[in-house]
């Protein structure tokens, strides 16, 4: 009996993580499927996925730059909004636009005697701006199984970079350190 229920939590085991997977990708690509509906399963996603595409080309040319501009404009003037947009904005930046900014991860020490240390990424070196003083940078805490995170001021004598890649050190982070990093050739 010890072994059957050893085979069948050995099962779950293998199964839930996949089921769970496919559930979540198959409901997201019906819920973009249907933002743009068709009669076609699918043609809805391809149909975005060539107007996102096509915003990207026409957003990146020098006609485009002035009515980007404006509407910017116009939303940094709505107070609600404006918080809104622009956090967004640069968190998508900081991910996916010319502004990467958690491309440099570093491990962080938290207290001088307890010898724990965190992964996160800086996200500014320079905090003369907010009137912070120098010897200080912004270093974002990532929460594992979490899209979410704190931001610290660490003092640099506290952050030692990592030589590893970006997106491995997120993926560790998030995954609470069970994800394997690999090295690279």
């Amino acid at each position: 009996m010890n072994r059957l229920l050893k085979y069948f939590l050995q099962g779950l085991l293998y199964i839930i993580p996949v089921a769970i997977t496919i559930y979540i990708t198959v409901s997201l690509l019906k819920l973009i499927d249907g933002i743009i509906p068709f009669e076609i399963p699918g043609l809805g996603i391809a149909v975005l996925l060539a107007l996102i595409t096509f915003l990207g080309f026409i957003g990146s040319t020098i006609l485009a730059q002035p009515i980007i501009s404006y509407f910017d404009g116009l939303i940094k003037k709505a107070p609600l909004i404006k918080i809104i947009y622009t956090s967004i904005k640069d968190l998508l930046s900081a991910f996916v636009g010319n502004k990467k900014r958690f491309d440099k991860p570093v491990l962080v020490k938290i207290g001088r005697d307890s010898g724990l240390e965190k992964i996160g990424f800086i996200t500014q070196k320079d905090l003369s701006n907010l009137g912070i003083s120098e010897g200080k940078s912004a270093v974002y805490l990532p929460h594992s199984y979490n899209f979410s995170g704190n931001l610290f001021v660490v003092a640099n004598e506290n952050i030692t970079e990592l030589d590893m890649n970006a997106a491995d050190a997120m993926k560790f982070i998030v995954s609470g350190g069970v994800t394997a990093v690999k090295e690279e050739n």
